[in-house]
């Protein structure tokens, strides 16, 4: 038995207490619950020895990591990072993340309308491959469709476009079929009614309900685009990435840390914009 806190009101007191209310274990879901935390805690423990993982180790690793920041790092070498060449990556890497999201979302629209099922025009075939398309874009991380690319289409910056796109594809997509199939039916069966087609019903059954969440997704699947776009250049897609591994690659570290300073700033600016625009996208609900 267990007791929620309460101690009863005295007469002509300003606040009342709340009363004692006895509150049952109910079995076998108090069973099912604990045991379920148990067997979590187990497969931690187990998981640790398994794979011979030394905690104590941990322990030591920020005083190791401070040491080499100190002794490597430090101090960055900025004036690297203002020189003209790599300030144009820097446009590159804006730019490779726009056009990878926008082509994202474009394609992500019909594959969230296929993927919703109460919208989909087929529910036994069109929507599960929907779906499909979506996870397997979503599944693959962005740095493999990069490597992908470039094996296919060489170094530069389409490779980078076309694998932020099917990130966003996938990223996107998903999130758009779960907002359409929150909307209320209502609207829908009542433009059906009138003999409208399926675009007329997404227009104006549709679209005025989740224009605010499409919006706001729209915002968000950018900003995941450009903390992204600093990556896939890495794998030879252009950009700051590729800056990043020339230097490393190279062993300059006062570089390196240079580089990766400008990149947390624009990420600190990127977040800084997209959380400002999600704001005014949310009043207008």
């Amino acid at each position: 038995m267990s007791v929620k806190a309460a101690t009863p009101a005295r007469s002509g007191a300003k606040s009342k207490q709340p009363l004692r209310e006895w509150k049952r274990f109910r079995f076998p879901q108090s069973l099912y619950r604990w045991g379920g935390v148990l067997l979590g805690l187990v497969f931690l423990s187990y998981s640790v020895v398994y794979l011979n993982i030394p905690l104590e180790r941990f322990f030591n690793m920020f005083g190791r990591v401070g040491t080499l920041v100190t002794e490597r790092y430090y101090p960055p070498e900025i004036d690297y990072i203002t020189e003209p060449d790599y300030l144009a990556s820097v446009v590159d890497t804006i730019q490779m993340s726009y056009l990878g999201a926008l082509f994202g979302m474009i394609m992500a629209v019909p594959l969230g309308w296929f993927g919703a099922y109460n919208m989909s025009p087929s529910k036994r075939f069109v929507y599960p491959l929907a779906r499909f398309v979506a996870m397997s874009a979503r599944s693959v991380h962005e740095t493999i469709w990069a490597i992908l690319f470039v094996t296919i289409l060489g170094f530069g910056m389409m490779a980078g476009v076309l694998a932020l796109t099917m990130f966003c594809v996938g990223f996107a997509g998903k999130l758009f079929a779960e907002e359409i199939e929150a909307i209320e039916m209502g609207p829908v069966e009542a433009i059906r009614a009138t003999g409208a087609n399926e675009f007329m019903v997404m227009v104006y059954g549709v679209f005025p309900q989740v224009r605010v969440a499409f919006t706001g997704i729209g915002i968000y699947t950018w900003d995941v685009a450009f903390r992204a776009a600093t990556v896939v250049g890495f794998f030879g897609a252009g950009g700051m990435g590729w800056y990043l591994k020339r230097n490393i690659l190279q062993i300059e570290t006062y570089r390196v840390s240079a580089i990766l300073v400008s990149i947390v700033v624009l990420v600190l600016i990127a977040e800084g914009v997209s959380a400002w625009a999600r704001a005014r996208v949310a009043k207008a609900k």
